[in-house]
């Protein structure tokens, strides 16, 4: 590439300055740099209306690949990932998506699915998702896994959604430490509401190999009132990358609920905000 810019130069006599900033361009653009977003949309159902649905997709639509916790497990939960993602195909980009079967709870009433998101352009899905069976027994909704190329790298995402504080979601999360020796052969991203702070000694195991969480000190969820302009109530989604094949570039939360009138009304669409990075696969 760069003998021919060069040859270029010549004929076209521009500065070689100008040929060297091309250059630069044109090598940024191989780097594998991709977006991630994962979102716990509060029972993302048959209840949620097309404005709701509108209001998703418009927060999302930036992203390359999207992580999505707490889809209803019945039919409603199905058709309304369907429905989301026929919104986004008309932000002028077009989307696949894959739907997980609803978790083997041992209590029905908290089985949900899981959905991951991608733009066909950037991203490829590779094989099949499934949802991990290894401690299906113990982990009340197993996380739902996905392998994804982007520019020839490859990643798998992690989608969990832990049981709730008061359950001791502690009890779920320490089987993590255990998934890197399953999964010897995949780059492995653990994303999701963890219902618990990343600062818990539980995810000290993961720390000690190499993941490092993307929020620290991150509030994700919403207060049901706002108390002094502050709506964020706990310290429970994020992302754990390998950090010796993973970089992350940017990171963040995306406040939508700055959008809405009330805290109330922005609860219709979700109790916990979208989190997201931009990372460098290595």
């Amino acid at each position: 590439m760069y003998r021919y810019l060069m040859g270029m130069m010549g004929k076209l006599k521009v500065n070689k300055t100008l040929i060297l900033f091309l250059f630069l361009c044109i090598s940024s653009l191989a780097v594998a740099q991709v977006s991630v977003c994962s979102w716990n949309i509060m029972n993302l159902g048959k209840s949620k209306s097309d404005s709701e649905l509108s209001v998703m997709a418009n927060t999302l639509k930036e992203y390359d690949v999207i992580a999505i916790q707490e889809v209803v497990a019945g039919l409603g939960g199905a058709q309304a990932v369907s429905r989301l993602v026929t919104l986004l195909n008309t932000k002028g980009t077009k989307w696949d998506y894959t739907i997980s079967n609803p978790t083997t709870s041992n209590n029905p009433s908290s089985s949900e699915r899981y959905a991951f998101l991608w733009k066909t352009a950037r991203i490829k899905k590779v094989g099949t998702t499934w949802l991990d069976q290894n401690y299906a027994t113990v982990i009340d909704r197993e996380p739902f896994m996905g392998t994804f190329e982007f520019q020839g790298k490859i990643f798998t995402l992690v989608s969990f959604h832990a049981v709730p504080k008061k359950k001791n979601p502690e009890t779920e999360l320490k089987y993590f430490k255990f998934f890197p020796k399953l999964y010897p052969k995949l780059n492995l991203i653990f994303v999701g509401d963890f219902n618990c702070p990343q600062s818990n000694t539980v995810f000290n195991p993961l720390k000690k190999i190499g993941f490092t969480p993307i929020l620290v000190s991150q509030k994700t969820s919403l207060r049901q009132k706002c108390n002094n302009n502050d709506c964020l109530a706990s310290e429970y989604d994020n992302l754990f990358y390998d950090n010796q094949k993973i970089k992350i570039l940017q990171k963040g939360i995306i406040a939508f609920y700055h959008n809405f009138k009330s805290i109330k009304e922005a609860r219709k669409i979700s109790d916990h905000v979208p989190i997201w990075c931009v990372m460098e696969i290595k």
